[in-house]
């Protein structure tokens, strides 16, 4: 018997039915049965459900003789499975990896719920994917499992049955089947809610529900939208079958009359024919289940009585009046907008005719972000080695917290930030400044790249049309001859920098200013920082921070982490730390995998981890400096190199152990060669190359040239007598670490070769 029966019925859905099945049978929880219902499709969907089974026994194939509709499709899967608890998937929407390890464990967690109730993320053509807006209503706190008497809010959410989980045991006791029709779910999900003796919920995305260009059965004009009156009949009958629901009549009519009035103003639903006999139905129910006096919202108050009502041309002529004060508050909003920015640009030419400030610098990240990287370090180093210098750091208000006591806050766009653009002498940025920057004569412009490159960049993205992604070279080149100083870490950095973006700047070859705290960083702060994320003591941390994939829409983990630590055991746990274009969390944050992306210091998090994971992120250099193991994980290294270019062969000059897989990366682990003598010596040559200047003093170098006119400067501390604090798991390093036996297979690269 397996623990999940996943229902997909499909039905004209052949161009997604490859990766909707795929996503089911590649997940790392494989005890699960596919129960695939082919509603007599006209298109190939029959045929691929057949063509799944004869590759995977797990895959049972239905064909019904005729088109029954999404409902009773899914009640012949129900009729032939045998799982513990029954997962719902439509035919074009898919299981994010590892959903299924997440759902099991939280129903073991809570103890075999009737019901888990899971989130979801919407997914549009253009690669973007946004997260259900009420997903506070599923977050893990509380006692659980619980009833829905003790969160109602979760009747607040969208009516669907595959954002759940449902004990097959429940649902067969209580007689439960899908009725035919649109809208199908409805009468299905609220009995089941209300039925069930536990529920329990997971703070999860586990499906991606696919939102199509064109074609979805919703989105089509129909008569079959009428369906839904029928559909809340069942509701109530239901309701009415048991006294002790009637608790819940005032909530499920709200939901009813928000349901009604959503399909009415829907344009793509309704054929204009059938509006006023929708209206002159939905004002029946709305009468036949009201219940006087229940609260709802004033505007709630007066869309329903509206429509019970049956008031249409007053409904029309109201949301017309709605629409148009959205429209001019719009409008008013663009003209004041415009009003501002041109005052602004008067304000900024007029500072630009005043002297420019020997003591002032302004200081910036990439993309308006806090306090740190290498303009944080050399902020901080104004300060201690120029005091005369006030500084102050432009970032977006929700920033604005990481900035430490001393500089000055400033939020781009505004007049003091424009005030200090235009008078500042000294102008240190990640990225580039405002599109409107007028260099002045005086003004000196410090730009410090992200790092050392890996992948290619600046003039080089012109042959990588997949990772240039639309990049402005003109724009780019323009920004180049605003720059005074380039800050580079190493000698491959000056060579690439001078040569991808040509300019008449001078290279400051000292070193990453960010690197600086790898070297002044005690045991104590070590420590400090790993209590304050949580790590339990004697616990290896791994700091997972894969790049950003330029050539791909949508960014997502290459490793399932919860197997990756289910493998190795209770020693290990996992800091997932996303790229900051990555546009949201790299994984959720549950049991030992912990998401840092929204922390604000990422050399904090290097400095609290034992071990760092990546791919071709330049993070790997800084690490370097740190002189900890680092593993290598190079899936796709070689698509990579396609789309992206590299400058150097990763595989034959790594920082450490390497990895093609996700199960050679799990043996480096277990074997111990993320940290054997061989990492050490590929670790040893990679600093050696990599970080020549890294010896915690590279800001104060950079401060001393630029700013004291110094030219004899502090030398460079040799590799050999550097000590970068060590890392927590170091005093476990003639200790065994426990993982879980891996079967034969083939052994990680841990040479290069």
């Amino acid at each position: 018997m397996p623990r999940f029966s996943v229902i997909v019925p499909a039905y004209q859905v052949q161009a997604y039915l490859h990766e909707c099945l795929e996503s089911v049978l590649s997940q790392s929880y494989a005890d699960l049965e596919v129960i695939a219902v082919d509603d007599c499709s006209p298109d190939a969907c029959g045929a691929i459900l057949d063509e799944f089974a004869a590759r995977d026994p797990r895959v049972r194939p239905v064909h019904l003789p005729e088109n029954r509709g999404l409902g009773p499709a899914r009640n012949a899967g129900m009729e032939r499975a045998v799982g513990d608890y029954l997962v719902f998937l439509d035919g074009d929407d898919t299981l994010t990896p590892g959903a299924l390890q997440a759902v099991a464990d939280r129903l073991k967690e809570t103890g075999e719920p009737d019901v888990l109730v899971y989130d979801y993320a919407r997914t549009y053509w253009t690669g973007e994917a946004v997260r259900n807006r009420a997903a506070a209503r599923l977050a893990q706190e509380g006692p659980a499992p619980f009833r829905l008497e003790d969160r109602p809010g979760l009747l607040e959410l969208l009516m669907v049955a595959w954002n759940k989980t449902c004990r097959r045991g429940f649902v067969e006791r209580r007689g439960f089947t899908f009725p035919p029709g649109y809208y199908e779910d409805t009468p299905w999900t609220y009995p089941v809610l209300m039925a069930a003796e536990s529920i329990a919920t997971l703070d999860r995305v586990c499906v991606h529900y696919r939102q199509r260009r064109r074609g979805s059965i919703l989105g089509t004009p129909s008569e079959r939208h009428l369906d839904v009156f029928a559909q809340y009949d069942r509701v109530f009958a239901f309701l009415e079958s048991d006294p002790a629901l009637e608790r819940w009549r005032p909530v499920l009519y709200r939901r009813m009359a928000d349901h009604l009035a959503t399909v009415f103003t829907r344009p793509d639903r309704l054929p204009r024919s059938l509006r006023a006999e929708f209206l002159r139905r939905a004002r029946a129910h709305c009468r036949r289940h009201r219940v006087p006096g229940a609260p709802a919202p004033l505007p709630a108050r007066l869309r329903h009585a509206l429509i019970r009502l049956g008031l249409r041309r007053t409904y029309a002529a109201l949301r017309l009046a709605s629409a148009l004060r959205r429209r001019t508050v719009r409008l008013m909003a663009r003209v004041l907008r415009g009003v501002r920015a041109g005052v602004l640009r008067l304000h900024y030419r007029l500072q630009r005719a005043l002297p420019v400030r020997a003591d002032r610098a302004l200081f910036a990240a990439h993309d308006g972000r806090g306090h740190g990287g290498n303009p944080g370090a050399l902020e901080a180093a104004f300060r201690s080695f120029a005091p005369h210098v006030r500084t102050a750091w432009a970032a977006a208000p929700e920033h604005h917290h990481t900035i430490p006591p001393g500089p000055r806050r400033l939020t781009p766009g505004t007049a003091a930030y424009w005030t200090a653009l235009a008078r500042s002498r000294y102008l240190v940025a990640g990225g580039a400044f405002e599109g409107r920057l007028v260099k002045r004569r005086g003004q000196v412009l410090v730009r410090t790249p992200a790092g050392t490159p890996l992948k290619h960049t600046g003039l080089d993205l012109q042959e990588r049309p997949a990772a240039a992604r639309g990049t402005d070279f003109a724009r780019l080149l323009r920004d180049v001859d605003t720059w005074d100083y380039v800050l580079s870490a190493n000698r491959h950095s000056t060579l690439t920098w001078e040569r991808v973006y040509p300019g008449r700047y001078t290279t400051l070859e000292c070193g990453q200013p960010r690197a600086d705290v790898f070297q002044r960083a005690t045991a104590a702060d070590v420590a400090r920082l790993r209590e304050t994320l949580g790590i339990p003591e004697g616990t290896v941390a791994i700091l997972y921070a894969p790049t950003h994939r330029d050539h791909h829409r949508t960014q997502r983990a290459a490793l399932d982490l919860g197997r990756v630590l289910t493998r190795l055991g209770p020693r290990f746990m996992v800091l997932a730390r996303a790229h900051p274009r990555h546009g949201g969390p790299l994984a959720e944050s549950r049991g030992r995998v912990l998401d840092v992306s929204d922390h604000p210091s990422v050399e904090s998090l290097c400095l609290a981890s034992d071990v760092l994971v990546t791919d071709c992120s330049s993070l790997m250099f800084d690490y370097a400096a740190l002189d900890r193991p680092i593993v290598v994980h190079t899936a796709d290294l070689e698509v990579f190199r396609a789309a992206c270019g590299t400058y150097f062969d990763l595989r034959s000059f790594p920082p450490g152990a390497t990895a093609r897989s996700e199960d050679e990366l799990i043996d480096v682990f277990a074997t111990g060669h993320w940290r054997g003598s061989r990492s050490s010596q590929l670790r040893a040559a990679f600093r050696e190359r990599f970080c020549p200047y890294d010896d915690g003093r590279a800001a104060e170098r950079v401060v001393r040239h630029l700013v004291l006119g110094e030219t004899d400067l502090p030398p460079v501390v040799p590799l050999a007598e550097r000590r970068p604090v060590p890392s927590a798991a170091a005093s476990l390093a003639r200790s065994p670490l426990t993982a879980v036996p891996q079967p034969a297979g083939p052994r990680p690269v841990t040479d290069g070769r």
